[in-house]
């Protein structure tokens, strides 16, 4: 079993930041990439943020931002969010690709349960 643990979101004013947290828990061998997606009323889930042993990724809509981060010994992502927008409001949902084991011949997908940002104007 894996667990995807999220934390940080909450209601903030326009410009303001918040800090999202999701620690990965259970059987891991290796997290070979974690990343934060969104989904506001009536779209659809987007991509926000990734990042791998080697480089992060970033929406169109969030670069300079946001900044994602990670702690590899607390299995543990992080998104930063600065000058927040009220079209940053959104669920946002922790992602992870992890082998859960040495032979796995492909990754297990997970989310967390999400956690509601909502930025005011």
């Amino acid at each position: 079993q894996v667990q995807l643990v999220e934390s940080g979101g909450g209601l903030v004013q326009s410009g303001g930041s918040l800090k999202l947290s999701c620690a990965a828990s259970g059987s891991i061998w290796k997290i070979i990439s974690m990343g934060w997606y969104r989904q506001a009323p009536g779209k659809q889930r987007e991509l926000v943020a990734s990042v791998t042993s080697g480089s992060a990724d970033y929406a169109d809509s969030v670069k300079g931002r946001f900044t994602i981060s990670r702690d590899n010994a607390a299995n543990t992502v992080y998104l930063q969010m600065n000058s927040l927008k009220p079209e940053d409001t959104a669920v946002y949902y922790c992602n992870a690709l992890i082998q859960r084991t040495w032979y796995a011949t492909s990754p297990g997908d997970y989310w967390g349960q999400g956690t509601q940002v909502t930025v005011s104007s």
